[in-house]
């Protein structure tokens, strides 16, 4: 093997490469994040959103451990309830909320199915309104996110002082509240909440600092610098947008 491999260049680079390739198969499958978002029982069409949603480096990104206390806003349906349900386990527990109306008029009968999955067997829904989004219950938070719906907020009336007060409360010192969103043009702020569904980051920055929250850290595995941001999020955009993927604290 040794003379061929010096006869033959090449045969060392490809016996290495595929040393290479085995060995980072083998940690991806060590690292339990990993394997969460390759489960084979995950569905197909929450595997379809994968490449535009990146779960893996969220929840990398989020800090989420087996036996946290999470909560979901915003559930829609289910679809980081389900990641955040598998990566805390069966010793944690994810809060998941909806409002009446994304229930009423988008989930439907697809969240209950959800709910009722064995993926998701820790996890609690609650249909409660984004002024007070959580249940007495949820007391001592690790982790609380809000995946591309804060700009919903906006346009839905919820008094967002109220609602992030309840979040920062709910949370345990040192607890994440983790926001994701489509990104806006400088200057917008909340105007294009409703036409283009997309919220300027700033404005989510001074929103949660007003609350008592500090900003740790910010990701760009969501960026897309080519978007001019002047389209709807549902346009042929769609899950090519700029988003913004920011962690908050509790001090």
């Amino acid at each position: 093997m040794v003379s061929a491999m010096r006869r033959y260049p090449f045969v060392s680079l490809i016996a290495v490469s595929l040393l290479g390739f085995a060995a980072g198969a083998a940690e991806r499958k060590a690292d339990p994040l990993w394997t969460i978002v390759n489960a084979p029982d995950r569905t197909d069409d929450d595997k379809k959103d994968d490449p535009s949603r990146k779960p893996l480096e969220v929840l990398r990104f989020s800090g989420v451990k087996p036996g946290m206390r999470v909560a979901d806003l915003g559930a829609g349906g289910g679809y980081m309830t389900e990641l955040l349900a598998r990566a805390v386990g069966e010793k944690g527990v994810v809060y998941a909320q909806n409002p009446k109306m994304f229930v009423e008029k988008f989930v439907g009968p697809a969240w209950e199915k959800r709910l009722a999955s064995p993926a998701d067997k820790n996890v609690k829904g609650a249909v409660r309104e984004f002024d007070d989004p959580l249940p007495p219950e949820a007391k001592d938070l690790d982790l609380v996110v809000n995946a591309f719906t804060y700009h919903d907020t906006v346009w839905l009336g919820v008094d967002r002082d109220k609602m992030n007060k309840a979040v920062f409360n709910a949370l345990k010192k040192g607890g994440v509240y983790l926001i994701l969103d489509h990104a806006g043009r400088d200057g917008t702020g909340t105007t294009e909440t409703k036409t283009l569904h997309r919220i300027e980051e700033k404005a989510v920055v001074d929103e949660l600092k007003k609350a008592g929250f500090k900003l740790e850290a910010s990701a760009d595995f969501l960026r897309n610098p080519a978007d001019p941001k002047d389209k709807g999020v549902f346009t042929e955009i769609r899950g090519k947008t700029d988003r913004f993927v920011l962690k908050f604290v509790k001090p």
